[in-house]
């Protein structure tokens, strides 16, 4: 045991004799998944005879020796903090948050604490899926900072690639509320846009011929003054999809600071409030479970900053 790191000793069994390697050192390192293994062979964690071994698509032989360096899931700044949670669900696999407004995912460059991984580290013992890395322990997807709401994050290897299979498939049930400027017509309808990082902006998303293809289907729950309540149901999950795509057919989300442009009525209405982010809102979460194979669905009501601006437009 080396400080901060863990080193196996994997034996290929004559059974995976000519598997690829990945496959191979799964069968040999049962405690790790087959994704986790390629990240760490990538990565130049794996080697055999001193010799570092980068393709996880070789061949393995049988009773070939290897030795897997596994680093602890923590950096120096991915301290575990005693930051509170709203626990939806959670069991030996998972856990599933409500995430309040405010609250940075995973640490970078200027916020390298505090974040909602420093507070998992604290909540789960440690005990959260290597897959994306040290940086990223047990995080899965992500919503925005200034977005609230429901996310998964992953205990274990098997629990997150299960779930990474279904956010790649599309079949994870999400669904936002948001608060637009104006009212949508038609009511309801589907934005299907490619998005991509902004060419004039580069912190920014925007519609990008060439893109990743993104789409967000919408339907006027409630018309509010000069605004509205809209369901957002996502098929794809691009970064800023809500947001971009809303502001795409001329209805930004009210207080949106980047995508958004509030009219002075309005500016007035959020000031007073003291609303300062997009209003946006992660409700409900739905998806298989990866371990267990029973459906799970989640709902989360808006939050009182939220729920006091829809009030004060509702007509």
């Amino acid at each position: 045991m080396d400080r901060g790191v863990s080193i196996l000793e994997a034996t290929i069994a004559p059974a995976a004799d000519g598997w690829r390697l990945d496959r191979a050192l799964a069968d040999a390192v049962p405690t790790l998944s087959r994704e986790r293994l390629k990240v760490l062979i990538a990565s130049g964690a794996v080697a055999r005879d001193g010799v570092l071994a980068r393709d996880p698509a070789k061949r393995a032989s049988s009773g070939d020796l290897f030795l897997v360096t596994v680093p602890n899931p923590t950096l120096p700044h991915n301290e575990a903090q005693d930051i509170p949670l709203v626990v939806a669900y959670e069991d030996e696999h998972l856990i599933v948050i409500d995430k309040p407004a405010g609250l940075v995912v995973h640490p970078a460059a200027g916020n390298l604490d505090g974040t909602l991984v420093n507070a998992l580290l604290h909540h789960c013992g440690g005990s959260l899926s290597g897959i994306g890395g040290v940086a990223r322990p047990g995080i899965v997807h992500r919503i925005d900072k200034d977005t609230s709401g429901l996310m998964v994050a992953a205990k274990t290897d098997r629990a997150h690639e299960g779930l990474a299979k279904q956010f790649a498939a599309h079949s994870i049930d999400r669904r936002y509320r948001a608060i637009t400027g104006g009212i949508p017509k038609p009511a309801e309808g589907s934005v299907d846009a490619p998005l991509a990082r902004s060419p004039q902006n580069r912190k920014k998303m925007a519609i990008v011929a060439g893109g990743k293809r993104a789409v967000t289907h919408y339907r006027t729950m409630e018309r509010l003054r000069d605004a509205a309540l809209v369901e957002c149901r996502l098929e794809t999950g691009r970064t800023h999809q809500v947001r971009v795509h809303m502001a795409s057919i001329g209805h930004a989300l009210l207080g949106d600071p980047v995508y958004g442009r509030t009219k002075g009525t309005q500016k007035g209405l959020l000031e007073t409030l003291g609303f300062r982010r997009q209003a946006l809102h992660a409700a409900h979460l739905g998806f298989i479970h990866p371990v267990k194979s029973v459906a799970l669905a989640f709902e989360s009501p808006m939050p009182a900053d939220m729920q006091e601006l829809f009030s004060q437009l509702h007509v």
